[in-house]
């Protein structure tokens, strides 16, 4: 009898090692969704305080260039001064925003019912204004 159960342990060990490592990849590409959903909400603040130090209302090219330093996967950003046509003299405040972005699931959880990126939500900062290029912290931060 015992014969005939001889590989019954090693089946058994592969289907729990396989459901083992799915769960642990799903948990590994939740971790890293909540950092790319961290790292946009902190690419469009650092975008904004960066447009309200450095007061240049026609540079959305080098807003959008800072965020991706820290999410490269942005490909597009709004910046709005307000009030709307304002010059860097008379501009109240600025708000960066990011939409479109996308997340690729890599685990085989999400990856077989859903291969297509989830979209994730808009995210938008906005600041007053402050005095053109007098960053405390940073003598180059508009360089």
């Amino acid at each position: 009898m015992k014969h005939r159960e001889r590989g019954a342990t090693t089946v058994e060990f592969a289907l729990g090692l396989l459901l083992f490592l799915t769960f642990l990849l799903a948990v590994t590409d939740l971790g890293r969704m909540l950092f790319t959903w961290n790292a946009a909400a902190e690419a469009t603040r650092a975008g904004a305080r960066y447009a309200v130090v450095c007061d240049d209302t026609t540079q959305s090219a080098a807003v959008l260039s800072r965020m991706q330093l820290l999410l490269p996967q942005i490909t597009s950003a709004s910046v709005t001064w307000a009030p709307a046509g304002c010059v860097p003299s008379t501009c109240e405040g600025v708000t960066v925003a990011v939409t479109g972005l996308n997340y690729q699931w890599i685990s085989p959880v999400a990856g077989v019912a859903a291969r297509a990126a989830v979209a994730m939500p808009a995210f938008s900062t906005s600041l007053p204004r402050e005095r053109m290029r007098q960053d405390p912290n940073s003598a180059t931060a508009c360089s």
